[in-house]
């Protein structure tokens, strides 16, 4: 973009912004002749900054009218619908979506059935603006509009549509329209959750949808780079994006996503220079997400929810990340103290058994692309097997990877396919769930994985360290690996005090095959 190549791979995210703000600035724009509102405002979506129900201006040109002024609302479709829940699953959930155009007065219909749909909600216009020459699209504002519902009741399944003025989802040729979301129960009851990272746009990553839809899933989980708008993702001014990626992305995943909500966390692709100093500002016009992380304004990726009797944390890992430095020590620190924070709040907790993380970067991994993050294994390791997390879910490396038992880098006890864990006496399972839909990567021996085990040698892989070099390590701990597409499929059951709850997590190939089948058990405590 620039940037003299001596300085761009030196420079941190907030450096990047600064210099893409400055390079397109009001009287560059100006003197270009695309003059727009995000241009002269900063030329991004400020969080907090949009207001519920007004409509947004897109970009023009000088005595050009608004959009909003000129699209008849009942030839403009809303798409790309997505669900997240809020910071309490069991009572709020936000519906979130996009128009192509800006449109007045945007809203959604919600009721518990779908001829039923008399209450209406405004919706927030979040407008996101890009300028050409950012990125490797045009000059373009895209548009997201999100409505945050509360005071729901647990375990009840809604009915919603999403429009506009001149688009009423409550009329009868428009039923088809209707989606469907079911709050988390207020009770421990036996689910299924789902996880990959590293999906994309692709024929592959519309596959994995198509099967995840089929495990009918409460929720799904997504550890990082989510659609590659940004395919570079070194987190240097180099990096080139096509904002309009993201539209792709959304319009393929709204199968799935209209009605299972679509827990996100953030990887190193998923950073984008222009819209904020952090990179995230994009991505929260974007998305919603339950903000009680350490820092929802500056670290949106980080926050916690709890369905049933298990707690989920994301975490962002390009805080931690030594491999790709553009945000590390983003959070100076309050990322790792708050994730401490909520361990010990939830194994304090009598009514919540397991403890699922997720986040991008791998704490454990031998693909030779990028293998283990070192800034992970010193940040939060130690924590994983302190508060004996049950599963740690990470993306980065495109295949499909799992771990024996391991505590202090070294293998507890081997978990063979179809075995048993006990995370409070054994230690931790970390997989590798990166095979969504982008192009694989490549292990340095061969596969195993069910049905087609094989016995290897400890065998030699890395660590990426704080000064960019690579440590060599000895590896007897991966157990299974997939260089394939492929996801997580993660059946929860409870059971009652003095008894054994458990996890029972798959790896399942595109295909359908079962490729991983383990099980992490954990007793029920009294009271």
């Amino acid at each position: 973009m620039g940037v003299p190549e001596q300085l761009a791979d030196k420079m941190s995210m907030a450096e990047q912004h600064e210099y893409l703000r400055s390079k397109f600035s009001r009287r560059t724009m100006m003197r270009g002749g695309a003059v727009t509102l995000g241009a002269i405002t900063g030329g991004a979506f400020v969080p907090g900054a949009a207001r519920a129900a007004v409509p947004a201006q897109t970009g023009r040109t000088p005595g050009q009218v608004p959009a909003a002024q000129k699209v008849d609302g009942a030839l403009v479709a809303p798409f790309a619908r997505h669900l997240a829940y809020g910071t309490d699953a069991s009572t709020e959930m936000t519906v979130s979506w996009q128009v192509p155009v800006a449109v007045k007065n945007p809203y959604i219909r919600v009721g518990a059935h779908p001829w039923d749909l008399s209450r209406k909600i405004a919706a927030e216009v979040r407008p996101l603006y890009t300028p050409a020459g950012v990125g490797t699209g045009s000059d373009h504002t895209q548009y997201y509009l999100h409505a945050q519902l509360t005071r729901l009741r647990p375990g009840t399944t809604y009915y919603y549509g999403v429009g506009h003025d001149g688009f009423d989802p409550a009329a009868a040729h428009l039923a088809g329209t209707l989606g469907t979301f079911t709050t988390a129960p207020s009770r421990s009851e036996p689910f299924t959750f789902t996880a990959f990272g590293d999906q994309g746009v692709s024929y592959h990553a519309l596959a994995n949808d198509a099967l995840i839809l089929a495990q009918n899933p409460a929720f799904h989980l997504h550890a990082g780079d989510i659609a590659y708008a940004d395919p570079s993702g070194s987190g240097q001014t180099s990096d080139t994006f096509d904002a309009r990626t993201w539209d792709q992305f959304l319009a393929q995943t709204e199968t799935v996503a209209k009605q299972v909500p679509w827990m996100v966390s953030y990887g190193n692709h998923d950073m984008e220079a222009w819209y904020a100093p952090h990179g995230y500002g994009s991505q929260q016009a974007r998305f919603t997400l339950p903000d009680n992380g350490p820092d929802a304004k500056n670290l949106p990726g980080a926050y916690s929810f709890v369905h049933g009797n298990t707690a989920v944390i994301s975490l962002d890992a390009n805080d931690v990340s030594w491999e790709i430095p553009a945000n590390l020590g983003l959070s100076g620190g309050t990322q790792t103290t708050w994730f401490e924070g909520q361990l010990k709040k939830f194994r304090a907790d009598g009514g919540i058994d397991f403890i699922v993380v997720f986040f991008h970067h791998c704490a454990y991994c031998t693909a030779s692309a990028h293998a283990s993050e070192g800034g992970v294994r010193k940040e939060w390791v130690p924590l994983f097997e302190k508060y004996t997390v049950d599963l740690v879910i990470n993306g980065h490396n495109h295949v499909y990877e799992r771990t024996d038992v391991l505590k202090g880098d070294r293998v507890t006890k081997e978990l063979p396919i179809g075995g048993t864990a006990y995370p409070e006496t054994d230690g931790v399972v970390y997989v590798t769930a990166g095979a969504a839909g982008r192009s694989l990567y490549a292990f340095p021996v061969e596969d195993t994985y069910e049905g087609h085990e094989k016995k290897i040698d400890p065998f030699t892989s890395y660590v990426g360290q704080r000064d960019g070099s690579k440590k060599n390590v000895t590896v007897d701990w991966s157990r299974v690996r997939y260089t394939n597409y492929s996801f997580l499929r993660v059946d929860v059951e409870p059971a009652p005090a003095g008894r054994t709850a458990k996890l029972t997590v798959r790896g399942l190939a595109e295909t359908g095959e079962e490729i991983d089948r383990f099980v992490i058990a954990r007793k029920v405590r009294q009271g």
